[in-house]
C-alpha cells in the first residue's frame, strides 16, 4: 500500500503544502482533500514542496494540474519546489515545465508581488 503524508503550513501570503511518500492513484484523493479548502480562497497562493516525494504518476500530476487551473481561475497560483525524480520526468515528458516552472527554493517560489 502506498502512503502519502501531507503537511500544510499557513504563511502570511501563501500556504506551504509538503508532500512525502508516493502520489499515485491510491493517494491522490488525500491530496485533493487537502487542496480543496486552500483553493476556495480569493487568490489562492500555494507552494507545494515535493522534495520528499518519492514517486508521482499521471494521477498525481493531474491533481497538480487541476489545482493550478483552479488557483488561476481565482487569481492565484500553485508553484512547485523540490521537483525531482518521477515528477520531474513527468513534467518534462508531458511538456508541462512551462505550467510549473522550476523554483530553486521557497524564497523564490513565494515571491509574489506585494500588490496585484
Amino acid at each position: 500500500m502506498t502512503q502519502l503524508t501531507i503537511t500544510i503550513k499557513q504563511r502570511p501570503r501563501f500556504a506551504l503544502l509538503g508532500l512525502e511518500g508516493e502520489l499515485d492513484r491510491q493517494t491522490q484523493p488525500a491530496l485533493l482533500h487537502a487542496l480543496d479548502p486552500l483553493l476556495t480562497a480569493s487568490r489562492p497562493r500555494i507552494v507545494v514542496d515535493t522534495a520528499q516525494l518519492e514517486f508521482c504518476d499521471s494521477h498525481g500530476l493531474w491533481v497538480l494540474i487541476d489545482a493550478q487551473r483552479r488557483a488561476e481561475k481565482r487569481g492565484g497560483a500553485l508553484r512547485l519546489i523540490g521537483v525531482h525524480g518521477s515528477l520531474a520526468r513527468l513534467l518534462t515528458i508531458t511538456q508541462l515545465v512551462s505550467l510549473f516552472p522550476p523554483y530553486s527554493d521557497l524564497a523564490h517560489a513565494s515571491a509574489w508581488p506585494a500588490r496585484d
